[in-house]
C-alpha cells in the first residue's frame, strides 16, 4: 500500500477538494486496478491523503504500478502537488 498525500492549492472548499480527488482516484482505478481512498485530512481544504492498495503475484510488479501511479499523478493532475509518498510492500507466502 502507498499513503500519497498531495497539496490542492487551487482548492478554495471541500467541495473543490472532492472534485479533485474524486477524478484522481477514478482514473488511477480504471488505469491501473488499483484501489484509493482518501484515508486522512477529510475537513482539510488543499490537503488529501489518499491511501492506494495493489495486489499482484510478484513483489516487482506492485512496485511498477505504484511508481506508475506516483509518475501519472506528478505528469498529469497539474492541479495537485505531491508533498510525501510512503511505500509499504508486503509479500505473502
Amino acid at each position: 500500500m502507498t499513503r500519497v498525500r498531495i497539496r490542492i492549492p487551487d482548492s478554495a472548499s471541500l467541495k473543490d477538494k472532492r472534485q479533485v480527488i474524486r477524478s484522481l482516484s477514478q482514473r488511477i482505478r480504471n488505469t491501473y486496478q488499483a484501489a484509493v481512498a482518501e484515508v486522512d485530512d477529510n475537513e482539510a481544504w488543499q490537503i488529501a491523503t489518499l491511501g492506494i492498495a495493489v495486489v499482484a503475484n510478484t513483489h516487482r510488479h506492485c512496485e511498477e504500478v505504484l511508481n506508475a501511479i506516483e509518475a501519472h499523478i506528478r505528469e498529469t493532475r497539474l492541479d495537485a502537488e505531491i508533498i510525501d509518498i510512503q511505500k509499504d510492500i508486503e509479500e505473502f507466502d
